[in-house]
């Protein structure tokens, strides 16, 4: 039972005006990374004034929710950003299910699910049980909410009676002296009756985000002991297929990879003389099916652990042929998510580098651990463990992807192919995040470059020269260090790219002439 009511009203309330404060009319930059901290410690602070102590192995959980939480202003790759956004709420959520219990690293794929399925309806009716719950009897007869509330009643009769009281004043000591009359225009323009929608409005959404949050917290508080994990003692699902069907759909399937597999040898890794033959050039080869092969291994991997949960094997020979059979079955997967990270290198190779290109080498590449990892738990007869395998492999991604820089990856590869005679999509180098200026900043000042693809990389720096200028200082809440960082990278390179002539159009549209064409500054809103 919580004893104090009264703080976590106050908590929820300053917690959903934070939001306010932090992100209303503005972009996420450093405010998400505060308003993260910020609720951590309200949260910690609420457990500590009801003498509540958060499981040690819950507490790991903080090493990566500020981990990703800070890399949110950091990077500006859209996509990297979007990650960190993810992985930072996600734990957070996983932190306020597990905090007094701590067995997290025991949960299987259902406890997941079934975690947040909790944290949901916590957050949407808990408050309600709880308040209900601390009415307390009066004179036998009726029921009164507690004294905390019936002690605030007077303070807020206090500012409704202070409110007018003020008004009248306020306007006497603004007759008699300008100077306070101007001081207090600009205070009550806040206060611009135009804006009442906006302010009922934002309001109206305080209110609601406060009620969630203290639902959120109320669960942390009282339900997040997780002291009953589904599965842990005995299956959560009996088993009901027999050995003798599964053992049928995993050999049929695993006959069919290798048929498959053989063909990869001799065609795709037997080199591109055997492609050729077949009338297909290498890079039709690398782009067709590269994402059907990717989708099986997907569909795989659900097959074989759907089929280790419902399958009986109640001797050990079964249990061996089974494990056998899965193995083998990854093994085989594993050759295919070879031939398909070959298929992509390929096309790398003939098209160039993109985001969708690069972040899909990563996946494979985590995809292939916990394929590893798979191995290894159905060989040792763990498999519930393979949600903690899960989750190490989604915040391996998300470290890879952070380390890597995506768009300075891509800057690096696109120029180098350049430099080996392949065309530059300056096209595609103009819609990268800021995270992509330095780098070419670095090539650009490289005594080596050929004279027309420094000319091609210093038109690209006039034009996000421009743009940024154009958009102005913006609320420190915004702050991004990738974007701070292109800045001023940028107005340092300013009498070298004042030599591109980037100009605006009739409609306000900055390009660059180049090459003796217009190059649009801006790709998502030009229109030839």
């Amino acid at each position: 039972m919580i004893k104090r009511l009264h703080y976590l009203a106050v908590a929820v309330l300053f917690i959903a005006w934070g939001f306010d404060f932090l992100f209303w009319g503005k972009a996420p930059g450093i405010s998400f990374v505060l308003y993260i901290l910020l609720c951590l410690s309200v949260g910690f602070m609420l457990a500590q004034l009801e003498g509540l102590h958060p499981a040690r192995t819950s507490l790991w959980i903080l090493v990566p929710v500020g981990l990703f939480g800070v890399m949110t202003f950091i990077r500006s790759e859209p996509f990297t950003l979007t990650i960190n956004y993810l992985l930072t709420l996600s734990l957070m959520a996983l932190l306020a299910v597990t905090f007094l219990g701590g067995r997290w690293l025991h949960y299987s794929i259902s406890d997941y699910f079934a975690g947040i399925g909790k944290l949901v309806g916590s957050a949407l009716a808990r408050q309600v049980i709880i308040f209900s719950d601390r009415k307390i009897p009066d004179d036998g007869n009726r029921r009164v909410f507690p004294a905390t509330i019936k002690h605030s009643l007077p303070i807020v009769r206090g500012i409704l009676l202070t409110i007018p009281i003020l008004f009248v004043f306020a306007a006497l000591l603004a007759a008699a002296d300008p100077i306070f009359s101007q001081r207090l225009e600009s205070i009550t323009a806040l206060f611009r009756i135009e804006k009442l929608p906006e302010y009922l409005f934002r309001t109206f959404y305080i209110l609601i985000f406060a009620y969630l949050f203290a639902g959120i917290y109320l669960h942390v508080l009282t339900a997040s002991q997780d002291n009953r994990l589904i599965g842990y003692e005995k299956p959560w699902l009996n088993t009901f297929l027999g050995f003798t069907e599964s053992a049928i759909v995993l050999i049929s399937v695993n006959l069919l990879f290798a048929v498959f597999v053989f063909i990869q040898f001799r065609y795709f890794f037997g080199g591109q003389a055997n492609i050729n033959a077949d009338g297909f050039t290498y890079a039709e080869y690398a782009r067709r099916g590269f994402a059907e092969l990717v989708i099986v291994a997907f569909f795989s991997l659900l097959l074989l652990l759907g089929l280790s949960s419902i399958t009986k094997r109640e001797t050990p020979n079964t249990r061996r042929i089974f494990s056998f059979l899965g193995i083998l079955q990854v093994v085989l997967l594993a050759v295919i998510l070879v031939s398909a990270f070959q298929r992509l290198l390929l096309y790398e190779r003939a098209y160039g580098f993109t985001r969708l290109r690069t972040l899909t080498h990563v996946f494979m590449i985590w995809l292939g651990i916990l394929l590893v990892v798979l191995v290894i738990l159905e060989f040792r007869s763990k498999l519930r463990y393979f949600a903690f395998g899960i989750l190490a492999a989604t915040l391996g991604f998300g470290l890879t992807v952070n380390t890597l820089n995506i768009d300075a990856f891509i800057v690096n590869q696109n120029i180098s192919r350049a430099l080996t005679g392949s065309e530059l999509d300056t096209d595609y180098l103009l819609i990268l995040s800021n995270d992509s200026i330095p780098p070419l900043a670095h090539i650009y000042d490289d005594v080596h470059l050929p004279d027309d693809l420094r000319n091609e990389i210093g038109a690209v720096l006039a034009c996000r020269a421009a743009l940024i200028t154009e958009q102005g200082n913006l609320p420190w809440q915004s702050f991004n260090v990738a974007d701070n960082r292109a800045s001023k990278v940028l107005r340092s390179y300013q009498d070298k790219l004042n030599a591109y002539s980037v100009q605006k159009d009739e409609n306000g549209r900055w390009y660059v002439k180049l090459a003796n064409r217009k190059q649009p500054c801006s790709l998502s809103f030009w229109i030839d």
